[in-house]
């Protein structure tokens, strides 16, 4: 078997990868994007795995399987998190998401004041 190929393809997959998390303005896509780059570093280990050998058999099988269980951890705490982000702001746009203000405080009128937008709360000094 000729290792170039699988090298190449996933150099290839890994920069589809990092252009799609640098352009796209979705999260669900970003986490997509994200998923295609552990996918090309998986198969990068895999690859390696059976070209070299190394003192230590199926280690580059033993690090695909950990970033398989990674990448699905990630899945679900990814997803967690754009669900949530529907639900405060509606939409799923990461050009929206503001990161400096958070969604339960109202702007203070000045510098000094910690007012809350929900007067329930107590302001912590």
């Amino acid at each position: 078997m000729r290792p170039v190929i699988p090298y190449v393809v996933a150099a290839l997959l890994f920069g589809i990868g990092v252009y799609g998390v640098l352009r796209r303005r979705n999260a669900i896509l970003v986490l997509m994007a994200v998923e295609l780059m552990l996918n090309a570093v998986n198969l990068l280990l895999i690859t390696a795995d059976t070209t070299v050998r190394a003192a230590l058999p199926h280690t580059g099988q033993t690090f695909a399987l950990f970033i398989i269980v990674i990448a699905a951890a990630e899945i679900g705490v990814g997803l967690a998190i754009v669900l949530q982000l529907y639900r405060l702001r509606a939409t799923v746009s990461v050009d929206d998401v503001r990161l400096d203000t958070a969604p339960g405080l109202a702007p203070a009128a000045d510098e000094g004041s910690t007012a809350l937008a929900d007067p329930g709360r107590a302001a912590v000094s």
